[in-house]
C-alpha cells in the first residue's frame, strides 16, 4: 500500500497559482517546504513527485530540489528534465503515478521515507481522486498552508475543494510531531500575508 502526501499552499478559494508561479512571496513558508520535504532519517530519502509544469516553475538554480529523489510526470517521453546538467540527485522521468511510485518505493530508488505530491493542480486531482477502497496508492494526508489573506482573487489556477467531505484536520501537536519539525503555531504574517499551516487527515485512516 503506497499513501502519499500532497502539500501545498492554497487561498480560502483554494487558488494556487497565476501564470505558472505563486502569486506570492513568503520566505518562510518556502523554509517550511523545503524541511518537510527533506526531513527523513538517517540514510534514507523522500520522494517529491510533480508534473512538467510544476517542474518547469521551479528556477533552474533549484533544479533538482536537492536531498529528495525528484519525479517528474510527463506523457513525452521524450522530455528531459534535466537537459545537459548533470546532478548527483535522482531525478526521473515517469509517464503517470503509477511508474512513478515505482521510482519511489523500497524495490525502486531505495530506502524512501515518505512521499510527496508537490503540484501542479492535475496531479493533485488525480491523486486525490484515489479512494483507499479502490486504490492500492491513495492521499492519506494534506499539508496545507492556508492562504487566510488577501484573497488574491487573480489566481487562475485552483486545487479540487478536497475537504468538502472525508478530512478530518489534525491539531497542531500531531502536526509537528508528524513532520518532525518545528512548526509556527497560529496565524503567521509575513509581507503583509496572513496564512495558517495546517495537516488534513482522511477520515476513513
Amino acid at each position: 500500500m503506497s499513501r502519499l502526501t500532497i502539500i501545498v499552499a492554497a487561498t480560502t478559494a483554494n487558488g494556487i497559482g497565476k501564470n505558472n508561479k505563486l502569486p506570492w512571496r513568503l520566505a518562510k513558508e518556502m523554509s517550511y517546504f523545503s524541511r518537510v520535504t527533506t526531513n527523513a532519517p538517517e540514510g534514507k530519502m523522500n520522494g517529491v513527485i510533480m508534473g512538467r509544469n510544476t517542474w518547469e516553475s521551479i528556477p533552474q538554480k533549484f533544479q533538482p530540489l536537492p536531498r529528495r529523489i525528484n519525479v517528474v510526470i510527463s506523457r513525452n517521453k521524450d522530455y528531459d528534465p534535466m537537459g545537459s546538467r548533470k546532478t548527483t540527485t535522482p531525478v526521473h522521468l515517469c509517464s503517470d503515478i503509477d511508474s512513478a511510485l515505482a521510482k519511489v518505493s523500497p524495490g525502486g530508488e531505495g530506502a524512501v521515507h515518505r512521499n510527496f505530491v508537490i503540484g501542479g493542480v492535475s496531479l493533485y486531482t488525480e491523486t486525490l481522486a484515489l479512494l483507499p477502497s479502490s486504490s492500492s496508492t491513495f492521499v492519506d494526508r494534506v499539508l496545507l498552508t492556508r492562504i487566510l489573506s488577501p484573497a488574491f482573487e487573480d489566481c487562475d489556477v485552483y486545487m479540487p475543494d478536497f475537504l468538502a467531505s472525508g478530512w478530518t484536520r489534525a491539531n497542531h501537536k500531531e502536526l509537528s510531531e508528524w513532520t518532525g519539525i518545528d512548526v509556527p503555531e497560529g496565524v503567521q504574517v509575513e509581507n503583509g500575508v496572513e496564512y495558517e499551516f495546517q495537516m488534513w487527515l482522511r477520515s476513513s485512516n
